[in-house]
């Protein structure tokens, strides 16, 4: 899945949600001559949604696809509250914590043989994978931080 926000991009896809049914669009009368077209989710497009949002995280999720994973979490408080979306931060942990180890040690193995460059980008991988990692768990203790503030 990728996402453009493009006119280009934007209105053919939501034509094709609505012919799916999980989009309603009506007119809406603006300032002027100007109308615009305001869109809502359908029932149908509500279920889909949260089925996208609640669907199990899984390594190929984290290799090729964070930028789904970071809209599903976007997604994730309006779909399901904050329970769905620690869920979702708890799975990106999980997955993050046995990755990383992976990598390092295929930097370890290749690490004589490798090209410089390889090296260097296999290495900023790592990092950006770390880097998420250290995110996730801020994310974690906010939403813990949040949850004791209302229990208080």
């Amino acid at each position: 899945m990728t996402y453009s926000d493009s006119p280009g991009a934007i209105y053919p896809a939501l034509k094709r949600l609505e012919r799916r049914g999980l989009i309603r669009g009506r007119i809406e009368s603006g300032p002027g001559m100007r109308r615009r077209q305001i869109f809502q989710l359908t029932a149908r497009g509500a279920a889909e949604l949260k089925k996208w949002v609640t669907r199990p995280l899984v390594r190929a999720d984290v290799i090729r696809g964070l930028d789904e994973v970071m809209l599903r979490f976007g997604c994730s408080g309006q779909v399901g509250g904050p329970a769905v979306s620690v869920r979702l931060l708890k799975s990106l942990e999980t997955e993050l914590t046995s990755y990383i180890p992976e990598l390092h040690q295929q930097l370890s193995a290749g690490r004589a043989t490798m090209p410089t460059s390889g090296r260097l980008a296999l290495e900023s991988g790592i990092r950006g994978y770390e880097c998420l990692l250290q995110w996730t768990r801020y994310a974690l203790a906010t939403y813990e931080h949040k949850s004791s503030k209302i229990k208080e």
